[in-house]
Formats: C-alpha cells, structure tokens, sequence
C-alpha cells in the first residue's frame, strides 16, 4: 500500500530524555527461555518545536530473546544514536531511520528513536499515528499470551480469558510441555482459535513430535526452530500441515522476503520494535500482502507507550489475525501512562488523539524511573 502523503517543515529535534523504567508484573511470565518478573526497558522522549514523542525499547535485560540486551541499548542511544540526531531536522520519519541505516543490527535501539520521531511528527501534524501509517478504524482484535504453568491452572486462565472475549488463546509451549498441554486445551476448548508459541526451543529432530500439533487445529505455530534460521522452518513446514508463524527470524525486510520466497513462514509476526521501527514495519506489511500472508502484532509486555504503538500499527489492513495488544492491566498494576488501555469484548480501542494517543504519568513514572538523563542539541 503507498504511503500516506503528509507534508510539513522539517523538525528540528532540540531536546531528549531517556529513561530507564522497572515495572514490577502482576503475575510472572514463563516461557521456554525463562520467567520474568518485572519489565525493565528504556523510555525515550523526544522534542522538537514544543512538542514530545515517545517510545520505548524492547530488549531484554539479557540476550534471551535476541542479542540486543538493555545496557548495550542504552550504551549505544546515549552515546551514538541520540548524538547523531540531536541539533538535525527531518521531513518524515523514514529521513530518520535512513540515518540511523549504517549501524549494523541493534534493530531495537534504532527502532526507540525511529518510533519516538513518528509520534513526534504526528503530533506536529496534529494527526493520530495510526492515520500517517495508513491504518484505519477505532478497534483492533485482540489476542492473548498465556505462559507456561501448571495444566489445571492453565485451563482456567483460558476460560476466563475466552470468557473476556479475546479472539485468540496463545499457549507458551517447551519440549515436555505440550502435547499434553494442547490434548486438554482442545478437548475443553473446541471450538476456540489456539496458536503456539515455542520461543525456538525444538529442532529440525523434533520433527515428529511437532507434526503431531497438526491434530489441534491450530491456527500456526510459532517460532519453533532456532532465533536465526529460515532455512530450517522451510524444511519443517514441508513436514506440517500447520502453518508456521516466525517471530525471531524476522529482524529486517530481507528476513521477510526470504521467509516468503521460500515458504518457512505462512504467517508473520510484526514486533515493530523487532524490526526497527515503523517504516521497516510497513515494509514488511507490505510485501507479505503482496504474497498474501497474513501478519499480526506481537507484544513484548510493553508498558502504555509501546502498546499504544502497537495498536495504532495494527489498524493496517494485512493485520487480519490478532495481536498481543491484551490490556494492560494483565501486566502492571499501574501503568506509566494516563489513559487506561483496556480491551472491550475482545477488541482494543486505538487511542484517541494526536501521535500515540497516551500521555505519561509522570509522578508515577518519577517512582519508576532507575536513572534518568537528558540532551540538548
């Protein structure tokens, strides 16, 4: 789809801050590569003309989802990438992310300050994101992520769940907790839309166990061989009835076309921060309608901000599954920003406004902060 057309003096960033916030979940969060009990992440706030825009990152403290890790994030934006920015102006966000192209990987670092422009920008064009990329509507489907506990207990959290209305059950899944898993989800659960997210803990000679997931109906399975290899997953789908859905993999546009070009995904997961911010996101959204994949979008229990970032993404038209935009009350019991993101009957509300449509709580974001510095061009 061609981007909107949107025009406006170039903005000139003068001012940032960057946070680094703990928030404290409600529950911990089990998957195959571990438990979290708090989320940890870097808050980055952009200004230019009088204006602010945020985002966030979403790397781990420690390399357990990808490389990227929340020192070495917070090393390179204050060192590197917010140098590099501070004092220039830009017409558009992808003038941004262009600059920010020679760095090698640190999609999610690049990705903080990518984001935290497009709000920016937005907001000087007194738009909602969601309308400068593209999307449209006032809702988006929602999905929700269960991690790994004991059966019984997962079984009721699926009935309170589909109770609530959510449109998909995503079940955290790891060698020795699955099949079992999955045999008493479906016999109580008929009829409702599971997926499995294995967070590439099996491989290629787990290949029999994994066709056995055909007999769930599942609407894909996700990320089950390694973080770094198409190759493998195309061989594996040849194996599946199942589509298979990469998360991981999917770090740069080309990770998307090859997965394409060689059938290792029937399905994409878009973490807009995974892959370097919004226009990357676009990118991909793209080219997978252009092979008629579907896509959604995934969370990384992001606080207000980046949900708000997320939903607004998910209104483009290819994001026909649901994504992890779950309220936000299944996380934190209080969240850094203002308004309350809350699902309705299944369905998250895209936030009103111009940029993001969320403000920050800044008192309470005051007792979350760990360090706090700022920079002026």
């Amino acid at each position: 789809m061609p981007a909107p057309a949107f025009t406006k003096a170039p903005l000139r960033i003068d001012g940032a801050t960057l946070r680094l916030v703990r928030l404290p979940l409600v529950t911990p969060f089990t998957i195959a590569t571990g438990t979290m009990t708090e989320k940890v992440f870097p808050l980055l706030t952009l200004r230019a003309d009088g204006i602010e825009g945020h985002a966030e990152g979403v790397m781990d403290p420690l390399p357990d989802y990808l490389e990227e890790t929340v020192a070495g994030a917070m090393d390179l934006l204050e060192k590197v990438l917010l140098p590099q920015v501070l004092g220039k102006s830009f017409a558009h966000p992808e003038s941004l992310a262009r600059l920010l192209v020679p760095w090698r990987a640190n999609h999610m670092a690049k990705a903080t300050v990518e984001m935290a422009f497009w709000d920016l920008w937005a907001k000087s064009l007194d738009l909602p994101l969601q309308t400068v990329l593209g999307g449209e509507g006032d809702a988006v489907d929602v999905g929700v992520s269960l991690g790994i506990g004991p059966i019984a207990g997962t079984l009721e959290r699926v009935a309170a769940h589909l109770q609530q209305g959510y449109r998909r059950i995503k079940l955290k899944v790891k060698p020795g907790h699955d099949i079992g898993l999955l045999q008493a989800v479906r016999r109580d659960f008929p009829e409702a839309h599971l997926t499995v997210d294995a967070n590439c803990c099996y491989t290629l000679a787990d290949s029999d166990l994994i066709r056995r997931m055909d007999d769930f109906a599942l609407d894909y399975i996700e990320q089950p061989l390694a973080w770094d290899d198409i190759h493998d997953h195309a061989t594996l789908q040849q194996r599946l009835r199942t589509p298979i859905c990469l998360d991981e993999c999917i770090r740069t546009v080309d990770h998307a076309r090859k997965a394409l070009q060689t059938d290792a995904a029937r399905v994409i997961n878009i973490k807009v921060g995974r892959v370097g911010g919004h226009a990357a996101a676009r990118q991909i959204h793209d080219l997978c309608q252009a092979f008629q994949v579907p896509v959604w979008c995934g969370g990384m229990l992001e606080s207000g901000v980046g949900r708000a970032h997320n939903i607004h993404l998910s209104t483009l038209p290819n994001f026909t599954k649901p994504g992890d935009t779950a309220s936000a009350s299944r996380y934190f019991t209080r969240d850094i920003v203002c308004e309350k993101l809350e699902t309705e009957g299944g369905r998250m509300p895209v936030p009103k406004g111009p940029g993001i449509g969320v403000t920050l709580d800044l008192d309470y974001l005051a007792t979350a902060t760990l360090s706090q510095q700022d920079f002026r061009a």
